[in-house]
């Protein structure tokens, strides 16, 4: 038997397919480039080749990923720019003071670093408090740890979430428009399978309309008689050159309301 060849994208496909999930039109693309939209065609047929600057300008007005400029350079045949560190190598310890002061400093609230997955890196000791006494043990051991599938899981916060049809249908859109601006297919796939959870007797199909008072969409949490009201941010490095710390995020939990606080304190 013959075995199948495996097709590598081109940097022409490659080129085409992120102005295209950008919604640029090749003369956009070459105007902000400062070429002809001549040239950007033949790139994207592979009737011309760029340089290693090109690729490296094409990729910063389409803001392509590091991961994916990397893709890109290898595909027009250089080698990568951006390299990929663990969190734990030696040199990245700058990263993991500032993510330990930042972790460390949010306590009593929870907080947690997550991939460009979703998946957790570093959590402060609220968070694994706040997490623990809601998610089931089996989430908690997953490999890895998911922090969307945490919070969406049936048995994870899903089942103490009194505002779950919002919390979901947040985080839904949100994740399906990250999928679709990092051309991460992991989260396509996650994206999925959050879709498919079923909770019986939860009606889904609840739009929130929001009401005069209304700031930002809370996270309602059971906790005994009472309810947590929280909302999140996220923070993420400024200017990175390491793929790893491009993908990183640190979402931290904050009380929306004076009852969640003085929970989080040590008042209930």
């Amino acid at each position: 038997m013959t075995a199948l060849a495996v097709h590598e994208e081109t940097f022409g496909e490659l080129l085409r397919s992120w102005r295209q999930r950008r919604r640029v039109s090749q003369l956009d693309l070459a105007i902000e480039a400062d070429v002809s939209s001549r040239h950007i065609s033949f790139l994207e047929t592979g009737r011309a080749n760029p340089s290693r600057d090109m690729v490296m300008r094409l990729a910063e007005e389409l803001d392509v990923p590091l991961r994916h400029r990397n893709r890109l350079l290898v595909a027009a045949g250089f080698a990568p720019a951006f390299r990929e560190r663990e969190v734990r190598a030696p040199e990245m310890g700058v990263v993991r003071q500032a993510i330990d002061k930042i972790l460390h400093a949010h306590n009593p609230f929870p907080a947690v670093v997550v991939d460009a997955a979703w998946n957790l890196v570093a959590a402060n000791e609220a968070a694994m408090a706040f997490f623990g006494g809601s998610v089931s043990e089996e989430l908690m051991k997953t490999d890895p740890v998911n922090v969307l599938r945490m919070t969406l899981h049936p048995d994870g916060m899903a089942g103490k979430l009194v505002n779950l049809a919002e919390v979901r249908a947040h985080l839904l859109q949100r994740l399906r428009k990250q999928a679709e601006a990092s051309g991460d297919g992991r989260l396509g796939e996650l994206h999925d399978e959050l879709a498919a959870y079923t909770y019986p007797g939860v009606e889904l199909n609840v739009a929130h309309v929001p009401g005069p008072g209304d700031i930002l969409l809370p996270l309602r949490v059971r906790h005994g008689d009472a309810v947590l009201s929280m909302f999140t941010t996220i923070a993420t490095f400024g200017s990175p050159l390491d793929v790893t710390v491009s993908e990183l995020a640190i979402e931290t939990l904050w009380p929306a309301d004076e009852a969640t606080a003085a929970v989080f304190n040590g008042g209930g």
